[in-house]
């Protein structure tokens, strides 16, 4: 059933495979991706059919190597009615860059994601939300380069990744230019800001806390920032046994029931694509304090 809730929701896919995400980095090396198989398009397409299911559009954040190894895969998501944008080439953290690192970074994406998509590509994630104070020139490149909007803060105190200091909702990064940068849900309990926008937090919480969090994010007035991976909704991956304890419990836990938690999110709430929701937060977004 719908909630009563007349916002509109921010929907996205980090679109990864099993092997590419930050949990393992330590243990799976870049070198070795092209020999290992591909679990990402059987696991999108079964996305893409939830979603259909349910009558919502999303976000796509691609990395540009998925795309060039699946173009059918990305002209199918845009077939659908979803939008196609940017996680960048191979998910690597943006504050493991330089700014000229990253300009090459963002322009090899996107243009693996474009030429597969057949359409212009306005919106960036960070891998692992990695653009943070210690970047301070990632939001200048991504206007130069004539980005639209960006999704890559999480304005919380975390041990992977996180932007304390930031606004919890949109915000202009750079004076005088109309990037807008739209962090991932927060929620506040007794004065403290908890994540509260998908992934790991989603599976391992009760469906509640998720139910709690966006009824809140909602009744301020504002657009809950969702986010989950393809390969969290696949119990028959492969796993990688010599990762470290913490990032096994990380990635591996629930995932059997992550598919039906989902299916309940997108029906309980109101969903669309980041860039009309970038398009509508624009307005109200506030300044970046210098």
């Amino acid at each position: 059933m719908q909630s009563a809730s007349p916002v509109i929701n921010g929907l996205s896919v980090d679109v990864e495979d099993w092997f590419q995400v930050g949990a393992f980095e330590t243990v799976i090396e870049r070198d070795s991706w092209e020999g290992l198989k591909t679990r990402v398009e059987r696991n999108c397409d079964a996305i893409l059919t939830l979603f259909d299911d349910a009558g919502v559009k999303g976000t796509f954040f691609t990395l540009g190597w998925v795309a060039e190894r699946h173009p059918a895969l990305i002209r199918r998501i845009v077939a659908q009615g979803h939008e196609i944008a940017s996680h960048g080439w191979d998910h690597q953290r943006v504050f493991r860059m330089n700014r000229a690192s990253f300009a090459q970074d963002l322009a090899i994406s996107r243009r693996a994601i474009e030429d597969a998509a057949g359409v212009a590509v306005t919106g960036y994630r960070a891998p692992s939300f990695s653009i943070d104070a210690r970047t301070p020139w990632a939001h200048e490149e991504l206007a130069a380069q004539g980005y639209v909007y960006s999704s890559s803060v999480a304005p919380i105190a975390h041990d992977h990744y996180g932007w304390r200091e930031a606004p919890r909702f949109a915000f202009h990064p750079l004076a005088r230019r109309d990037l807008v940068e739209i962090p991932v849900t927060t929620a506040m309990f007794a004065g403290r800001r908890l994540a509260a926008g998908g992934g790991g937090f989603f599976r391992v919480l009760p469906y509640a806390f998720s139910r709690w969090a966006i009824r809140q994010v909602n009744a301020e007035g504002r657009p809950a920032v969702f986010y989950f991976h393809p390969w969290e909704v696949d119990p028959e991956q492969p796993r990688v046994e010599d990762a470290p304890l913490r990032s096994r419990f990380r990635h591996y836990t629930n995932i059997d029931v992550m598919a039906a938690k989902l299916r309940r999110l997108v029906r309980d709430f109101a969903w669309g694509r980041m860039d009309a929701i970038a398009a509508r937060e624009t307005r109200s977004a506030v300044a970046l304090a210098a």
